[in-house]
């Protein structure tokens, strides 16, 4: 007769919430199962609005110095680079994505180029594109004939 052992149920229903396939790569071909490191690449995250008067961008890039931003309009697209330094000193275990990132945008809407503007607070990066004047709308005032 053989002793069959079976799981802890709580752990067995972790595991479906928190499946993690390089781990379980890992684990199956006995190689040491490590959450030391950050994976390598990011892209951050982007909120867009349009208003009558602009086109406005938030993005997150908490940790990051506006020194290592780059903003570049070109004709229609808005394109967005940097790179978040990875910090491994004394950390046991890190979460933090960093690395290379490059987002591009095409505008649907004519931008006035010299007015756009870019303001980074509290990691939070806004880019502000002011709508050229020939897209606003604009009333037309209806008159009566006598």
């Amino acid at each position: 007769m053989s002793i069959v052992r079976y799981d802890n149920p709580v752990r067995t229903f972790d595991k479906l919430f928190y499946f993690d396939p390089l781990t379980e790569f890992a684990r199956a071909f006995g190689q040491p199962v490590s959450h030391n490191t950050a994976p390598t690449a990011w892209t951050p995250a982007v909120d867009v609005a349009e208003t009558e008067e602009a086109i406005v961008l938030h993005v997150e890039l908490p940790g990051m110095k506006q020194e290592e931003i780059d903003i570049e309009l070109t004709g229609d697209t808005l394109t967005l680079r940097g790179e978040r330094k990875a910090t491994t000193e004394g950390f046991a275990r890190i979460e933090r994505r960093s690395g290379k990132f490059a987002r591009s945008f095409t505008l649907a809407t004519p931008v006035q180029n010299e007015k756009v503007s870019a303001a980074y607070r509290n990691g939070v990066l806004e880019i502000t594109l002011p709508k050229s004047e020939e897209t606003k709308p604009r009333k037309i005032a209806v008159t009566a004939e006598a």
